[in-house]
């Protein structure tokens, strides 16, 4: 993804008509990616008036989607034979995603408060998660 495509599609599509709906509360959060910081993007956001959360550079990623979205990957990965086209890629995802064992999701969300215990003693640095 770049800087244009993430303002493009995501900023402008979906973050700047859910920050006016929201009103001055709003608070938007992403990510340290180089997409993500890149000056175009500071730049749209400051016009638009969205304020973004500060992150520290070296935040280990607590968002378990992200877990989720690596056990998609993975399962796409081992599938034999692999996707060949856009179509059986789409077919594959929602056939892992379905089949993604709901004990894997809920020792994710059991595991919150180690990672998080984790993430303080480690002063926000690399965590074992």
């Amino acid at each position: 993804m770049t800087a244009h495509i993430y303002w493009d599609v995501i900023l402008e599509q979906h973050v700047r008509l859910f920050q006016g709906t929201m009103g001055t509360e709003f608070l938007f959060m992403d990510d340290n990616a180089h997409p993500l910081r890149a000056n175009i993007v500071d730049e749209c956001l400051q016009s638009e008036d969205i304020t973004r959360m500060d992150w520290p550079a070296y935040l280990p990623d607590l968002n378990l989607i992200e877990h989720v979205w690596d056990m998609l990957g993975s399962r796409i990965a081992a599938r034999q034979p692999p996707p060949t086209c856009l179509t059986e890629l789409r077919r594959a995802l929602i056939d892992e995603w379905c089949n993604i064992p709901q004990d894997q999701i809920d020792n994710l969300i059991l595991s919150m408060f180690r990672r998080c215990k984790a993430c303080i003693a480690s002063s926000g640095r690399l965590t074992p998660y």
